[in-house]
């Protein structure tokens, strides 16, 4: 699938304040390009004589079985680039045999999108409001309807300034508003800057379910996440959107796999582009990779079964790349087949 064509169908479908929302970035957008970049500094060292007749991309997360380490990270305000928003997005996720992440910031309810993903994998993002009454109603409504896990986010204190967002004057159009209003309860309601560790073991005893956290770039950052109870990571940076400047996803990956050796599971998003992109992290370490922005392209243009496309056409590329490497299945992947 070419991914810069369909960016370019979703930019002429969207209006140009929200696809500016959506692709934009903090500063410069040095990092949103280092994202992408990063992963093409990677070089593999292919074997040879390897049987590859059958190769198979199935993997789990956090012990539920998926068809492929390929899964949609959270994303806000999906009925900006559909009607059908996260229902949509979790349809097509389910039908890919993909994990979906919900985000706090959905605009549709959170048990829409579970009856939506109906057998399907599900994760819970969560962003810890100020009014923290509000972040244990939406855990708790989450824990109801069926999602697996939480995801802390971990790098939002503040948000960072997003000079597209700014030129444009851009505002969350009025009936996406009241959407999120409709589907959470909360409407759009700034986080707290006061998130530390502890908040981990509070999510835990609040939920019953295991906790990631999202945001993570550094080995000590995460074994910090390991030691407060936390099941696994983010490797992160927001899709360039909080710290711009801050180190790509691909070149941060190998430390915190490092740090947190079998303690957790480890996860990365931020510039995956390809099938071979899906190799090189799960060379490197990592239990899958997480889509944003091309996801919300193949939604913008169409709808849950262009997710479904994307997903189901990246996975495709995993089974070439993993052919070429001579590695069957992702057990084979390991970080022998990556040249340092």
């Amino acid at each position: 699938m070419d991914l810069v064509e369909l960016e370019e169908q979703a930019r002429q479908l969207l209006p140009q304040g929200v696809y500016d929302y959506f692709a934009g970035a903090a500063g410069d957008e040095l990092t949103l390009a280092d994202n992408v970049d990063a992963w093409d500094r990677i070089r593999l060292r292919p074997r040879v004589l390897r049987d590859v007749s059958r190769v198979d991309t199935s993997a789990t997360v956090l012990g539920a079985p998926v068809r492929s380490p390929i899964h949609v990270a959270p994303t806000a305000f999906h009925r900006m680039a559909h009607v059908e928003g996260e229902d949509a997005t979790a349809r097509g996720a389910t039908s890919a045999g993909s994990l979906f992440i919900l985000s706090t910031r959905s605009t549709s309810r959170v048990e829409d999108v579970a009856a939506a993903s109906g057998h399907g994998v599900r994760w819970y993002q969560v962003y810890v409001l100020q009014d923290r009454s509000k972040t244990e109603e939406q855990v708790k409504r989450a824990v109801a309807a069926g999602f697996g896990a939480l995801v802390l986010t971990g790098d939002t204190p503040y948000l960072g300034r997003r000079l597209r967002d700014v030129r444009n004057a851009f505002e969350i159009p009025a009936n996406v508003g009241t959407a999120i209003a409709e589907a959470s309860g909360t409407g759009i309601i700034d986080q707290a800057a006061d998130v530390t560790f502890d908040d981990i073991a509070w999510l835990m005893e609040l939920s019953g379910l295991p906790v990631l956290v999202k945001g993570v770039l550094r080995g000590d950052d995460a074994t910090a996440c390991i030691d407060a109870g936390a099941a696994g990571v983010v490797v992160s940076n927001h899709g360039g959107r909080q710290l711009d400047g801050a180190i790509a996803s691909a070149d941060a990956l190998r430390e915190v796999v490092d740090a947190v050796g079998d303690a957790g599971e480890v996860y990365v998003d931020g510039g995956v582009r390809r099938g071979i992109d899906v190799v090189r992290a799960l060379a490197l370490g990592a239990q899958g990779v997480l889509i944003g922005r091309p996801v919300l392209w193949a939604l913008a243009s169409g709808g849950a079964e262009g997710v479904r496309r994307l997903l189901r056409a990246l996975t495709h590329e995993l089974v070439l790349a993993m052919a070429l490497c001579g590695a069957p299945s992702i057990a084979d992947i390991s970080r022998d087949l990556v040249f340092s």
